[in-house]
């Protein structure tokens, strides 16, 4: 990940030069390899960079040979390399990096740019010729991105990775809406990403699963965000989810040592270890063998997902690195993960602190990349609570609900909780093509019954009982094992802990009587309450309009946990 802030028709852009480096030098932490900035007309683009694709020639923000048209990218563009080909006029690329493409897509498609992109992204381009801005941010809003303005300099708007680098400079911020392109010369948002699926809730799909299809569409999910020339690794928690990407990475890093293997074995004299090979692009390049896929998990002493990420790693031959964690070091990291992530949801907090305490761990092995399982739930229903839906189309509308509502939730987590440490996270299963397979399935073959566990289809999909030709992706324990979320798998005591602790620091007459600028937004238990105070010790009131608080649907419990469910195989004993 990288940081990114802007500022477009400042009245004094060259006095406003200090006050803005400093700015982008709050999300700094995104971006620890190298700084850039540039100044067009009113405009300024600060941009700090974490170095993954392009990394001896990719500093930003980016330039065309005219120099009028600059940009500010934060995230990775995965068929760089086919665009760069696929466009109609030359363009003089002065980098390796896989944004710089959309400096000449823009210029042959304006408007309609981010419609040719797949990868995950938030940017600011600026067009001195016309003094323009465009912005955008991907289709679900994997990246971090906020909007801004301020009563003070009324014609400006703001834009930047994270909200710390605007609440001091606006009194206006939103969260900047995933799939969609702000345009400065009109002043308006417009949604570029328009699935059916997305834009007709109400369409109920028709479309038996297809399990093959839906296997090799999530592979190459996989496969393409391998793109990286730093180390790398995978978050493993033991689940379904982050074992099938794990899975995946390995197979693919196997196969490729292979070929890279076979390919040697015709050169005289040549280090197996160090080819030269041909790229994409039919040049001439460096091929190596790529390492010893490593895995990282966290939790408590004897954590469930702990003990199930090591089957795994030990089924898989991953390089695994099993973390622990105390209570005491999670409550000690509350206030730093609340002003990380921006938001004072019980959920995302809960979930969001040991995989904060993890990328830190994972920054300090030198791993500046992982591959994460964020999204899969959300696709296919698999939360605990969706035992209850009450019909298939329910069923729909809910998944398209909480698919589109990640960018408050895990999508935030996995980027904000790694980008604190300079980690950048990617998620294969919010992948624009698999999600339109998954999207697109009947829902009726994603329900949960006493026969079909959920995320039975995925499950199925990866299970090769009836291919004597193919090696298992999982053991069939790992495959077929219950829902567990992550602040849950981590450890049943910390969320115990949470609520104790929060019973110490929020009195019942702090619950009677919450702040007046907190509106109608009330807490309902103490955890909440006491998120909701440190969340005040950061930001101020008016930002917490970014803020979405996630709750189950078709469940009366207060409590987000998997284990407030009463299908939970270790639920709380009061569940319902």
């Amino acid at each position: 990940m990288c940081g990114i802030f802007a500022c477009h028709c400042h009245p004094d852009v060259q006095k406003f030069k200090p006050m803005a480096l400093k700015l982008g030098k709050a999300v700094r932490h995104r971006g620890p390899d190298w700084s850039g900035n540039w100044v067009a007309n009113n405009t300024i683009l600060v941009h700090e960079r974490l170095s993954i694709v392009g990394v001896e020639s990719g500093a930003q923000p980016l330039v065309n040979d005219e120099q009028t048209v600059s940009l500010a990218v934060n995230g990775e563009i995965y068929n760089h390399r086919v665009l760069r080909k696929q466009l109609k006029k030359p363009y003089n690329f002065h980098t390796h990096s896989d944004c710089e493409v959309i400096i000449p897509l823009y210029l042959e498609h304006d408007l309609d740019t981010p419609k040719y992109l797949d990868g995950m992204f938030s940017w600011v381009l600026h067009d001195k010729t016309q003094d323009r801005i465009l912005a955008a941010r991907d289709p679900i809003g994997i990246t971090t991105f906020y909007m801004g303005r301020s009563s003070k300099t009324p014609g400006a708007v703001y834009f930047a990775s994270e909200m710390k680098c605007l609440h001091t400079v606006c009194d206006n911020i939103i969260t900047f809406p995933p799939g969609h392109v702000y345009d400065s010369k009109t002043d308006k948002m417009t949604r570029y990403y328009t699935p059916k699926w997305l834009m007709e809730p109400s369409n109920i799909p028709t479309t038996p699963v297809d399990y093959k299809l839906l296997r090799t569409t999530f592979e190459r999910a996989v496969r393409k965000r391998l793109m990286a020339e730093v180390p790398f690794g995978v978050l493993l928690s033991g689940g379904l989810d982050s074992s099938l990407v794990a899975s995946i990475a390995q197979r693919e890093i196997t196969r490729l040592n292979e070929e890279v293997k076979s390919k040697s074995n015709g050169v005289n004299g040549s280090n197996p270890d160090h080819l030269v090979g041909i790229d994409a692009e039919d040049h001439l390049s460096t091929v190596q063998i790529l390492p010893q896929l490593n895995s990282f998990s966290i939790g408590l002493p004897g954590a469930p997902d702990s003990i199930a990420a090591q089957e795994v790693a030990d089924f898989l031959g991953t390089r695994h690195h099993n973390f622990t964690f105390t209570i005491e070091d999670g409550l000690n990291a509350l206030s730093d993960v609340i002003y990380h992530l921006e938001t004072y949801d019980v959920t995302t907090i809960r979930a969001s602190t040991p995989m904060f305490l993890l990328s830190r761990k994972i920054k300090a092995m030198g791993v500046k990349m992982v591959l994460s399982g964020e999204g899969s739930d959300e696709i296919f229903g698999g939360y605990l609570y969706f035992h209850a839906a009450p019909s298939k189309a329910a069923f729909h509308e809910e998944c398209i609900k909480r698919v589109m509502n990640l960018h408050y939730a895990d999508c935030l987590r996995a980027n904000k909780s790694t980008s604190a440490w300079g980690v950048e996270a990617r998620v294969p299963f919010l992948d624009k093509q698999f999600l339109d397979v998954a999207m697109n399935i009947d829902p009726a073959d994603k329900l949960i019954t006493k026969d079909r566990i959920e995320k039975y289809i995925l499950r199925k999909a990866f299970d090769t009982t009836d291919e004597p030709n193919v090696e298992p992706y999982l053991p069939d324990k790992i495959l077929w094992r219950q829902k567990e979320q992550f602040s849950d798998g981590v450890g049943y005591g910390w969320i115990d802990a949470l609520k104790d602790n929060a019973e110490l620091h929020v009195s019942d007459e702090d619950m009677k009587n919450p702040k007046p600028e907190w509106g109608d937004d009330i807490p309902d238990t103490k955890e909440a309450y006491w998120y909701r105070c440190m969340f005040d010790e950061h930001f101020p009131s008016f930002c917490a309009s970014t803020v979405m608080r996630w709750t189950p649907t078709w469940s009366n419990q207060s409590d987000p946990s998997g284990r407030a469910i009463a299908t939970h195989e270790s639920k709380y004993d009061d569940a319902a």
